[in-house]
């Protein structure tokens, strides 16, 4: 998942000390999404990419954030921070099923900018446990089509062949380029191999249904609870499960005792 090529990032790198965060702003976004890349200029990694998932959890920090969603007394920030903290222990339970298994995982908040994100890295709890609880307080307009490229720069850089863009948002773009045609460029370039899904919470899901086109998927959310079931159903249900389950296996080790090469598998997760 770690690609740096500077796309859609002319970032401003900032000491966030314990988070080991990188605040970065997004002048060259509209630049790169304003020209249309030829059909053969593919992404390209950084390095080598091999087994593993990384997973750049994109998350809505826009005004509309602060508001409670129908039938909730929290507000939808509050609401949805719990909810990653729950996807933080499903990544635990992943992680000590799988110990040989690479995960990568980044967070990215966005309102009318790109800002106070962990890239694209192999797994730390703590990390995005403090990047998820010290997010500022919601305000300003909502740029999803900057926070997907964003996070599909880090995707490659971090060395694995599978990369997911999970985005959890409750409003419309209104900020920098279509969400849908930068999804339709990150497909067209990276040739299906970042997969990205929506979670619309407390708004009409289909105003996302361009993702279904770009190999990937929406789920709506009406409330907290909802929110919880369309995240599992994701992130637990299909990113991690379709990792385990798509024919890779872990790289052979030696077996001293018979001088041979024996691999190991890895088991789906339960």
């Amino acid at each position: 998942m770690y690609i740096r090529g500077r796309v859609g990032w002319a970032f401003a790198l900032c000491a966030t000390t314990a988070l080991g965060c990188e605040v970065r702003s997004d002048r060259h976004a509209e630049t790169a999404a304003a020209s249309p890349a030829r059909a053969s200029d593919k992404y390209t990694p950084q390095g080598d990419e091999g087994l593993g998932a990384s997973i750049a959890l994109v998350v809505d920090n826009s005004g509309s954030m602060a508001k409670p969603a129908r039938g909730d007394q929290l507000p939808k920030y509050i609401v949805a921070r719990r909810a990653l903290e729950t996807m933080l222990a499903t990544t635990d339970s992943f992680i000590a099923k799988q110990p040989g298994y690479p995960v990568n995982v980044g967070l990215y908040t966005f309102a009318s900018q790109v800002s106070g994100t962990v890239t694209v890295r192999p797994y730390e709890r703590g990390t995005l446990l403090a990047a998820i609880r010290s997010m500022p307080y919601p305000k300003g307009g909502t740029a999803i089509g900057r926070a997907l490229d964003a996070a599909r720069a880090d995707l490659y850089r971090a060395g694995t062949i599978r990369k997911y863009i999970l985005v959890l948002t409750d409003g419309e773009n209104t900020d920098g380029p279509s969400p849908a045609e930068v999804a339709r460029e990150i497909d067209r370039r990276s040739e299906g191999a970042v997969k990205m899904y929506f979670v619309a919470f407390d708004i009409d899901a289909k105003k996302f249904d361009f993702v279904r086109g770009v190999h990937g998927d929406v789920l709506g959310a009406s409330n907290g609870a909802a929110l919880r079931a369309s995240l599992d159903t994701i992130y637990r249900g299909r990113i991690l499960a379709e990792a385990m389950d798509a024919g890779e296996s872990l790289p052979a080790r030696r077996d001293t005792s018979h001088d041979s090469l024996s691999s190991t598998r890895p088991r789906k997760p339960q």
